[in-house]
């Protein structure tokens, strides 16, 4: 989607700083993050939110949330929290489908 923020950071037009990246999807710190691990993982296809899902794309949730085991093994983070906000009533503020990562 041409006016996407993460649609233009996953496909390189806005410059970010990968901690991850493959062909389904970039993790990346979120610019405000809400503990000392925030990252976001986003899939480079442009789905607005879990509410829009479309057959097939449960491979593609099922890979941002292994990214997100990975990431956390990696990190060697003993505990985290991985959030999915659906919406604007659901606290959604990108309509782009990502996971938070957190952990403090």
């Amino acid at each position: 989607m041409a006016d996407c923020v993460f649609c233009k950071i996953a496909g390189g037009e806005i410059p970010s700083k990968f901690v991850y990246e493959d062909e389904k999807c970039v993790i990346f710190n979120d610019i405000h993050p809400k503990a000392k691990t925030h990252m976001l993982i986003v899939p480079r296809k442009h789905i607005p939110s879990i509410a829009d899902m479309e057959d097939g794309d449960e491979k593609i949730a099922g890979h941002l949330l292994h990214c997100a085991k990975n990431i956390a093994d990696n990190m060697k983070l003993k505990g985290y929290k991985l959030s999915i906000n659906v919406g604007k009533e659901g606290g959604q503020e990108v309509f782009h489908l990502h996971v938070h990562l957190m952990s403090d």
